[in-house]
């Protein structure tokens, strides 16, 4: 006779007890707020800094400003300053002497600029000077070359356009390249429309004036 078969105790059909969970001491703690977080202040942080980048910087003495100009710089400056101021002054007496009408002193006057102190922008300006009293005492085909040259430097600079529309126009029988030039003198400044006002203000040499003349009444 076959023996009953014994049903497993309860304790085997059970799982098996798990394994207690361990809390960590990090996790039962709270975080604090943020409001309690501690950060070095202003003072700390500068006085953890390295101090060789400061020892670079030049201390000046005491009661002395620092200056980041070099004495030879300074030299430098003045001598530049000095010389501009030569320049112009040189400029402006040509342009005195031709507003007098004399127009061989002002050539004389701005080729001095030209010549000495042809590397400043300034003497870009003496040249368009040069150029009206060389049409009235000197060469005129020098007096042209010198102005379509200078309306390339000084492209937008009305005087000059105004001056080679009147010499293309009266010496060079170009009546289409004067147009062009006189219509970029009168967009920047409509003045030039007015012969008095090369005459008294620009003070023009009478052969210029002469010259736009013919030009403004196409005769």
């Amino acid at each position: 006779m076959v023996a009953a078969c014994r049903a497993p105790p309860i304790s085997y059909l059970s799982p098996p007890n798990p394994k207690p969970r361990i809390q960590s001491k990090s996790s039962s703690s709270t975080s604090p707020p943020i409001s309690r977080v501690q950060f070095p202040n202003r003072r700390l942080l500068l006085l953890s800094l390295p101090l060789s980048g400061f020892l670079l910087l030049p201390v000046p003495a005491f009661g002395e400003e620092y200056d980041p100009v070099t004495a030879p710089e300074r030299d430098a400056s003045a001598l530049i300053s000095q010389r501009v101021a030569k320049g112009v002054e040189l400029l402006e007496k040509g342009r005195e002497l031709q507003a007098q009408g004399d127009f061989n002193g002002a050539l004389d006057y701005f080729s001095q600029v030209i010549d000495s102190y042809k590397d400043l922008a300034f003497s870009e300006y003496a040249r368009v000077g040069r150029a009206l009293v060389l049409y009235e005492v000197g060469d005129r085909e020098q007096a042209i070359a010198e102005m379509e040259d200078v309306s390339i430097s000084l492209k937008g600079y009305p005087e000059v356009h105004a001056a080679l529309a009147a010499a293309l126009y009266s010496d060079k029988h170009a009546p289409l390249l004067a147009e062009n030039q006189f219509t970029i003198a009168t967009l920047l400044d409509p003045h030039f429309t007015d012969l008095s006002y090369v005459r008294n203000t620009k003070h023009w040499p009478p052969s210029l004036v002469s010259s736009l003349q013919h030009f403004i009444t196409l005769s």
